[in-house]
């Protein structure tokens, strides 16, 4: 059975991304997994509800891209198209970090246990106690946490006006890299400073 572990700011493995003067920084973060993951430059992927056709098609690409490469990826895994990419990331040996928007107790994660045991997935929580059940508020925070703890930030793409939307402008404000595809859809995103990138990433582009 897999067993949590706390991680207070005085933990060695605590990340560092996350310092005690970040305002939304967890005093305890719940971990299962692999906390030698934490030491490993990642990326964040986001994707709204909805996605354009041509788009998911890309996403696809560029998962199977980190894959290869054996990029971490870091994400909440939530909506359809990061469920997608954490299915086909999970098909390869590149280490995850998957941050759910609740907290660990009695969570159910038999589908991760062999990764886990095999230390290449780390799965992140920074909710305790009773949060047992994801909510609209806790998913926002979530997102803010996987984005504060990544050192780039990709979004395959953010609805107009959408919380996503929102999130990609705290990551420009954070001066954190920001990337996205180059299409049309994705115009809000590059207007606010996102760099576009093709589906075949490699780390040098962006860690």
């Amino acid at each position: 059975m897999l067993q949590a572990i706390a991680l207070n700011a005085s933990h060695p493995a605590y990340p560092k991304a996350l310092s005690p003067d970040w305002s939304d920084s967890p005093p305890t973060l719940s971990a299962i997994g692999n906390l030698g993951l934490l030491q490993q430059p990642t990326l964040a992927l986001f994707c709204s509800v909805q996605c354009p056709g041509d788009l998911i098609l890309q996403t696809y690409d560029l998962a199977r891209s980190l894959r290869d490469a054996g990029i971490a990826t870091v994400s909440g895994f939530h909506s359809p198209m990061e469920k997608e990419c954490l299915r086909l990331l999970l098909r390869g040996t590149q280490p995850v970090i998957y941050c759910p928007a609740r907290s660990l107790e009695k969570m159910r994660l038999k589908d991760y246990e062999m990764a886990v045991e095999r230390d290449r997935v780390l799965i992140l929580s920074p909710f305790q106690g009773n949060q047992h059940r994801m909510t609209a508020a806790l998913a926002q925070r979530r997102n803010r946490f996987v984005a504060a703890l990544a050192n780039a930030v990709f979004i395959a793409y953010a609805t107009p006006e959408s919380k996503t939307e929102a999130l990609a402008r705290q990551v420009i404000a954070w001066n954190k890299p920001l990337l996205t595809f180059a299409s049309s859809d994705n115009q809000n995103l590059l207007n606010l400073g996102a760099q576009p990138i093709e589906p075949c990433l490699s780390r040098a582009r962006w860690s």
